[in-house]
């Protein structure tokens, strides 16, 4: 049974959405402040999902995200806001969170959402080479970690699956909605955004120029390319 933390500090809210995740078979840890949310993680290396409400009364979510993603890129994060500001959205996915849901929500689209993020962090990988080379990357399928230059590079799994279908297909134009597809899903409940938000935050990771960027290059009016 997968492990999931709800960080609310609201309890009614709190309370609605650990019933809908143990009625979806899920274990669900809760925690009301961010210092709690921290300590149970470091007892609990095994949870898959963290849910994190951004306004806390000791720290903001987007302080839990960094904290987190400091010392763990598998697990998955999804921030819970009830502001609808377009910043919000960014700046979560910005400090590594993986997706955001806008209260209020369904309990049938938060489970769905979930199950996919699940799904990405758990995955077994399909039958594929067990490296990737290109250039000054060196992407290990099997251990799901990437070098440059022999220098090692956190990658958040949602970012890892990214860097994967680049390297995959080298040279090649992806629509926006293509890696959407590939990475989220095609059940995936969200708009384009949230690819141009993960690719200028993996352009931060691997360029050295992320304003002015070699390998993973904008094209116009469609998507993204890998290639120098």
């Amino acid at each position: 049974m997968r492990k999931i933390l709800v960080l609310e500090d609201e309890a009614s809210i709190r309370g609605f959405v650990v019933i809908n995740l143990q009625r979806a078979g899920y274990e669900v840890l809760e925690a009301e402040t961010g210092n709690q949310a921290l300590e149970i993680l470091l007892e609990n290396p095994d949870v898959s999902v963290a849910l994190l409400d951004i306004m806390l009364p000791d720290m903001d979510g987007f302080e839990v995200c960094r904290r987190i993603r400091s010392n763990n890129s598998k697990i998955g994060i999804i921030m819970l806001t009830a502001k609808t500001q377009e910043v919000d959205k960014v700046t979560g996915l910005m400090t590594g969170a993986d997706d955001y849901m806008t209260k209020p929500f369904s309990p049938t689209e938060l489970v769905a959402r979930i199950d996919a993020l699940c799904r990405r962090v758990g995955a077994e990988e399909k039958k594929t080479a067990d490296e990737l080379i290109n250039g000054p990357f060196h992407l290990n399928v099997k251990n799901r970690t990437l070098d440059k230059n022999g220098d090692r590079i956190r990658l958040t799994q949602v970012e890892f699956s990214i860097m994967k279908l680049f390297m995959e297909n080298h040279d090649r134009a992806l629509s926006r909605e293509e890696i959407l597809n590939q990475v989220w899903g095609k059940d995936y409940f969200s708009d384009l955004k949230i690819v141009d938000v993960n690719i200028r935050r993996l352009r931060m990771k691997i360029e050295e120029d992320p304003t002015n960027p070699e390998f993973i290059t904008t094209v116009w009016g469609f998507g993204y390319k890998w290639g120098k």
